[in-house]
């Protein structure tokens, strides 16, 4: 039966052209390598080398068989090392939920310090909203979150690092009728108008809606962009955390109001299943780094 030391065998012989080099190569005699080539042509019931004088060469069948005794060889090498790998705990992707509410421009950062570091993994970037964010961990879509400030999922392997407190911030268009109301503005008055808010992505839980009061119409909307694009146009108000809108306040092209219910901090955390553990999660945890660099790097 062929194996892989017969593969490795004729490729060799190929390689080298003549029984000898391939004989000197192994630390034989020339007599073997013939023997053992003869064998493996008598098993297939096909001549593979054309013997010469002080060389061989291949036969249009030898040349078939060495170019997939290659794809073989590769390929029981490749499974070889997948097999270590995956007993060393290497996954083939590992899958990271980041909130709505972390700042996207570091995020191109972090894939290409992970692809500079993994060559074999594939990193999968979920964005969710909320619930969806301790939905998406518990149930196995990631396996790891990031911005994480719904409520915790309720058991589970689950271990967490603190991000800091996320302030919120009510928000509107210079232009909205409730840009020049009299502060503090009360949910009486609040409730007229449309709130902008962001979807929930959970499939299974009940969405959250804390950013809109109760029976206020609300304007449902996928990310952050689309909910200034809204903002801006003067359609709606919305709690918007203070992070991603500081900017859109000093310039003025929001206007942020106070109010007589605020809302309360936000804690945030990064999460990760411990049961998914790998080289790759490894690296990622210590690249983000403690409570401080989180805080820093993803909330600031």
């Amino acid at each position: 039966m062929l194996s892989e030391p017969s593969l490795e065998l004729i490729n060799l012989v190929a390689q080298l052209g003549s029984f000898t080099a391939a004989a000197n190569h192994l630390n034989k005699v020339p007599s073997a390598v013939s023997y053992a080539v003869k064998q493996i042509e008598d098993e297939i019931n096909v001549v593979l080398f054309e013997r010469h004088h002080r060389s061989v060469s291949l036969t249009p069948a030898g040349q078939h068989f060495v170019k997939e005794a290659r794809l073989l060889l590769n390929a029981m090498a490749e499974l070889k090392q997948s097999t270590v790998n995956v007993a060393q705990g290497w996954q083939p992707k590992l899958s990271l939920a980041l909130d709505s509410i972390v700042r996207a421009d570091r995020l191109a950062y972090l894939i290409r310090d992970f692809y500079q570091q993994f060559s074999d993994t594939e990193l999968v970037i979920r964005k969710e909203n909320f619930n969806g964010v301790w939905e998406s961990l518990s149930s196995g879509r990631c396996d790891v979150a990031l911005g994480a400030s719904a409520s915790l999922p309720v058991g589970g392997p689950f271990a967490a690092r603190h991000m800091g407190k996320m302030q919120w911030c009510l928000v509107m268009s210079p232009r909205h009728p409730l840009a020049g109301h009299h502060e503090p503005l009360t949910p009486a008055t609040l409730i007229q108008y449309p709130a902008v808010t962001l979807s929930d992505t959970s499939w299974q839980q009940v969405g959250h809606n804390f950013t809109a009061l109760p029976l206020q119409r609300r304007i449902q909307v996928p990310d952050w962009i689309q909910a200034f694009n809204l903002l801006h146009a003067g359609l709606g108000v919305g709690w918007v955390p203070r992070h991603l809108v500081q900017g859109f306040i000093a310039s003025k092209s929001l206007c942020e109001k106070t109010v007589s219910q605020p809302l309360p901090d936000n804690n945030c955390a990064l999460l990760w299943n411990t049961r998914r553990q790998s080289p790759a999660l490894q690296w990622l945890l210590a690249y983000l780094g403690d409570e401080a660099q989180l805080r820093h790097q993803w909330i600031n």
